[in-house]
């Protein structure tokens, strides 16, 4: 039997009153835990809701087992240390107002959402007394949301904490010249209607080119016309494919004028509030293509008889906040681009290049300013101590990491490396291989997913595809760069000065129990506890190392894990295996490692561009906001080389490649061409000879009659059938022939039996009997 509660808030813990309403004899029902959770997003813990139901003792363990059986049936998801309903919108979203209500009350959707069905309506509340500017319908807001109670009415309201920029009217498309001579402009997105540009507004696009076009106003009859305002390319180059990706995903890449008069007008730094260390060789090691140099790195023995075989590494970072300012035309438009977003032939920059390519970067040779942290560690890789200092630098030598890789590695060393190879490149190697110990120690998260690279001809179309080899050069760089970025947080969590740490949660109970059922369909155990470790990961990794399923159990164990992001409330790193960690080393490319580095500036006293006060109080709202503007990176780069892949293989189609399945789902296969890190699909439809079940649990699709069937990480060999390139979009046919699957067969039943014993021991109300 169920708690009556009331109150204003029927889950609220510092309501008192109401907990003192509540009796002992009795537990919430599964509906009113869900409920609690749904309307109290910011304290829905394990240790929250039992204190929200006064539960005690075996109440709790009840409890804790209600909780994971409710987030095994995909009623609750978990992010961070909170429980939130499944599908359910952030409380702090990004929000697309699409119209009003009868009421004239602004409605809007989530601009991201990965639930299930249509996504939720959220009606927009407006405060008369905040001032400032009014949200209207189009725009893209930051909001503060709020589950309601009806259920006729929007499922949240939202309270806007800012409005974004917004977009221009103008619309990308293709220039058509059709066999009469008139001319269409064919949209890239599906949801434009097709244009008629006439001639006096060619503005000199040619057939196939990528224009930018301003609408006209549609007439009562025939097609709308619009003019066109730029050209931006052909389609045979890359950079109409990536100014593709540009625009579907909005991403500034023009920057106002007063911004860039801003860049143009910096006097570079002096040594006012600077130690002086331009004696010391630092040195840059980036990829040889490399315009912005933002890190350099120095080591040395540690001298100290009392750490027998320590050292001592030094890590500068371009000074960035030197140049940026909170609350400058400069800073405004950093915070709004969060990143640099990078191409394939082109990057679009975080800031302008007179700062990011000139004044900031560590060239070599040249006066640059830099944060710099020096950290003292034992022989076994444990760090001591550290210490921040603003320092003037000069870098001794630019390196490329084949080329730092090739001195050590006892080829001739060139003219760079020739005079440092015993002062700066062997003493790196010799620290890298302390931290080396410490990360075995530490043991963080090992996932063996290569990263290809897509080269380029003269004229921007692909050449080839090719997997760059890992080096140590870039494993020494990125374990320099992880203890810097530790050292950062311990620093400011010690001041206890506000920062954005970079976060990632462990695995949800779910998608854990997910994981273990499908390594049981190939006789691996995952064990169960009450705190999951990295360790536990490497270990199955190891085990199927060299083995056939070896691609597939690593495909499926990063498909386990959470997101990372930004956010002023620390949980730790689950993949690095750390429990601080910020984003201290990118100043130049990335917003979140400015905010930090104004941090340390303010809480260690070294001059001014420190945190502003104004800055610190809005950090979880640009926390949400820059973690939102890397997952539009993402899928932008993403975007852009599915298109570039398929414009390229546009001419094999009807040719067969080597594949493999790198997604299951009921409608059909994914598959990926491990040459060029292409995907496409293959509609279930297709596969005939049987009809076709999809095994959630084992990743594959089978046939019910024979068994046999198509696993996730499976190598197939395929016909390329139809290439969409404008969508980045591929069809392929299957030719290789089913294989056995009778863990399949096994798994998906049993998953089917534990859905029916979970409903009849479910009540017509929602509690269990």
């Amino acid at each position: 039997m169920a708690r009556r509660i009331s109150g204003r808030s029927h889950g609220d813990p510092r309501n008192a009153d109401t907990r003192a309403k509540v009796k002992d004899d009795y537990r919430p029902s599964r509906d009113e835990v869900l409920r609690y959770i749904a309307e109290n997003p910011d304290r829905s813990g394990k240790r929250e809701i039992a204190k929200a139901f006064a539960l005690r003792g075996e109440d709790r363990i009840w409890l804790k087992d209600l909780l994971r059986d409710l987030q095994e049936e995909g009623l609750l998801n978990k992010e961070r240390k909170r429980l939130t309903r499944a599908g359910a919108v952030p409380h702090v979203a990004v929000l697309d107002i699409f119209g009003r209500d009868d009421d004239g009350v602004l409605l809007a959707n989530p601009s991201e959402y990965t639930g299930a069905g249509s996504p939720p309506v959220i009606a927009i509340r407006i405060s008369r007394a905040a001032g400032g500017p009014v949200p209207g319908i189009g725009d893209r807001v930051l909001a503060k949301t709020f589950p309601t109670d009806d259920p006729s009415g929007p499922a949240y309201t939202g309270r806007v904490m800012k409005i974004f920029e917004k977009r221009s009217d103008a619309v990308l498309g293709v220039f058509r010249v059709l066999k009469d001579g008139t001319f269409r402009i064919e949209p890239v997105e599906r949801r434009q209607p097709e244009l008629i540009v006439d001639k006096e507004f060619q503005n000199g696009a040619r057939n196939g080119d990528l224009v930018e076009v301003e609408p006209a106003r549609a007439s009562r009859y025939g097609l709308p016309r619009a003019k066109v305002l730029a050209v931006l390319g052909s389609l045979s180059s890359e950079k109409a494919v990536s100014m593709i990706a540009i625009h579907a995903h909005d991403i500034p890449h023009v920057f106002p004028a007063d911004v860039i008069a801003e860049a143009e007008a910096v006097k570079p730094a002096t040594l006012d509030h600077r130690e002086d260390w331009r004696s010391l060789p630092l040195v840059t090691i980036d990829p040889a293509d490399a315009k912005d140099h933002d890190d350099a790195v120095f080591a040395t023995p540690d001298t100290d008889e009392k750490n027998p075989g320590g050292v001592v590494i030094t890590v500068a970072i371009a000074d960035v906040a030197t140049y940026v300012r909170y609350g400058t035309p400069l800073d405004r438009e950093a915070l709004k681009r969060g990143n640099s977003v990078y191409f394939p032939d082109r990057v679009v920059p975080m800031l302008p290049e007179r700062i990011s390519n000139d004044l900031c970067s560590l060239r070599e040779g040249e006066d640059r300013p830099a944060i710099a942290v020096r950290m003292t560690f034992s022989s076994e890789g444990r760090k001591l101590r550290h210490s921040f200092h603003r320092v003037m630098m000069k870098s001794a030598a630019k390196l490329a990491y084949p080329q730092a890789q090739a001195a050590i590695d006892g080829g001739a060393p060139d003219d760079k490396t020739r005079p440092i190879l015993d002062s700066a490149l062997k003493p790196l190697w010799d620290a890298y291989a302390v931290l080396r110990r410490g990360r075995q120690s530490r043991q963080p998260l090992e996932l063996d997913l290569p990263e290809r690279k897509i080269l380029l001809k003269p004229d921007g179309t692909v050449d080839r595809v090719v997997v760059p080899e890992r080096l140590d050069a870039h494993k020494l760089i990125e374990e320099f760069m992880i203890q810097a970025n530790v050292a950062a947080a311990e620093t400011l969590e010690g001041k206890k000065e506000p920062l954005v740490y970079r976060i990632h949660d462990a695995p949800s109970l779910a998608k854990q129990e997910s994981l273990r059922e499908f390594l049981a369909t190939l006789s691996l155990s995952l064990a169960r506890g009450a705190q999951m470790r990295p360790s536990q990961f490497n270990g199955i990794l190891e085990r199927v190392r060299g083995a056939d399923n070896e691609a597939l159990v690593n495909e499926v164990v990063l498909r386990s894990q959470s997101q990372a992001e930004y956010s002023p409330k620390n949980i730790g790193h689950f993949g690095l295996n750390l429990r601080r960690y910020a984003h201290f080393t990118s100043p130049i490319r990335r917003y979140a490692d400015l905010i930090v580095h104004r941090g340390l500036i303010a809480a260690l006293g070294l001059g001014p561009g420190g945190l502003a006060q104004q800055e610190a109080d809005r950090l979880e709202e640009v926390a949400a906001l820059i973690s939102a503007t890397e997952r539009r990176a993402m899928a932008a780069e993403r975007d852009t080389v599915d298109r570039l892949i398929a414009a390229y293989l546009a001419e094999r189609v009807n040719d067969t490649f080597d594949a493999r399945i790198s997604g299951v789902t009921k409608a059909g296969l994914f598959v990926q061409l491990p040459q060029y890190g292409a995907d496409g699909f293959i509609p279930v439809s297709t596969l005939g000879g049987d009809y076709y079940i999809y095994d959630e649990t084992a990743r594959s699709l089978f046939g019910e009659r024979t068994g046999k069937g198509y696993q996730l990480a499976d190598r197939v060999e395929v016909r390329l059938v139809e290439v969409a390139p404008m969508a980045g979009a591929m069809r392929f046919e299957m030719l290789t022939d089913p294989k056995p699957l009778p863990g399949s067969r096994r798994s998906f039943h049993k998953a089917k039996g534990r859905a029916r014993a979970s409903q009849s021991r479910v009540g017509p109300r929602g509690r269990r009997r």
